[in-house]
């Protein structure tokens, strides 16, 4: 059942990793929308949330990662384009990683 479970996290991963790419792709950064800074943090905490336990520790951790640097900059009320845009690019990095191996034990 387990087994089943983990499958089915890795069949997922891609179609995750698409969302978020698209989400990503929407981002102005010069002014982010709210509800899309939201939904990117959303799918960043389920994704930290639950891949460690189907076996995508580094995803996990990469995820966590980007989703506290988020939250910072969800706390401020003015941030620089530049922060996004820093922001964005670890995300595209991340992103582009998972979708090569997402179960691999290290990061670059």
């Amino acid at each position: 059942r387990l087994n089943a479970l983990n499958d089915k996290f890795a069949a997922s991963v891609p179609s995750t990793m698409g969302r978020l790419r698209d989400a990503r792709m929407r981002v102005d950064s010069s002014a982010p929308d709210n509800a899309l800074v939201a939904e990117l943090h959303q799918m960043l905490h389920t994704i930290a949330g639950s891949a460690a336990t189907f076996g995508f520790r580094v995803l996990g951790q990469q995820a966590r990662h980007l989703e506290q640097r988020l939250r910072v900059l969800m706390a401020f009320e003015t941030v620089s384009s530049q922060e996004w845009q820093d922001w964005m690019a670890g995300l595209d990095e991340s992103v582009t990683w998972a979708e090569m191996n997402p179960k691999v034990d290290q990061y670059p």
